[in-house]
This record gives C-alpha cells, structure tokens and sequence, in this order.
C-alpha cells in the first residue's frame, strides 16, 4: 500500500535492535548487578544467574553495535526460550499472567530477535 515506506526499512531494523537491546540489557544488569536477589526471584543459583545477565548482556551489545547479530539474536532467543519454560511448566503462569506478567512478553522478544536473526539486523550493523 506504502512502497515509499520500504525506503526507510534499515532504520525500522535499527530501532528493533536498539530497543530489543535495551530490554535485555536492563534485564542481563538486573541479573548481574543484584545476583542474590534475582538468582531467588528465578529459583536459580547465584552463579548461574550472574551468567545469565552476561549472556543478556553481551547479547543486548552485540545487537545494538550489529556486531555477531545473529549469534546474538540466536541467543537472546534462548534465554527467552529458558523463561517461558520456567513460567509455563515451573511456575505455571499463563499466557496473560495473573499475579505477575505472563509469558506472551518472552515471546514477543523471540519474534523479535527472530526478525533480527532472518535479515541479519539489516544494512545498518558493524559487522556481518
């Protein structure tokens, strides 16, 4: 309907993988930074949960800068893989949540990287 809008599609990806970047590494210093706290809040151990926000972390940079953006978006989708296991078969929270949220915003971040990882972020990366 908009074929003058395809124009614009790098900076569309650009700002995917900024924001996408921007929550996981909120998330990835959460987890690094108050280890003790959140490896409780996600019944995992400490050590693992220190892990976990590297992992969140290392990938969120890899997205922003474009650099390895698909090995990031690949394991950012793991982590959200991770999480919607624990929520659905561990903590038994729906779709929706109840108390909490629930497990349809770790899958908007799958789609999302899996937009990142199918066009490799775009044009607009540092390294492909």
């Amino acid at each position: 309907m908009f074929p003058q809008l395809a124009q614009y599609t790098d900076l569309g990806l650009l700002l995917l993988r900024l924001m996408t970047a921007a929550v996981f590494i909120d998330s990835g210093w959460s987890h690094a930074s108050k280890s003790a706290t959140r490896s409780k809040d996600i019944g995992m151990s400490q050590g693992f949960t220190i892990f976990l926000g590297s992992v969140e972390i290392a990938g969120g940079l890899g997205l922003t800068f474009g650099v390895l953006t698909q090995l990031a978006a690949i394991g950012l989708i793991l982590i959200s893989l991770g999480a919607i296991q624990k929520q659905i078969f561990v903590w038994h929270v729906g779709f929706w949540g109840e108390k909490t949220y629930g497990w349809h915003y770790d899958l908007l971040m799958i789609v999302m990287n899996l937009l990142i990882l199918f066009t490799n972020g775009g044009r607009w990366v540092l390294m492909k």
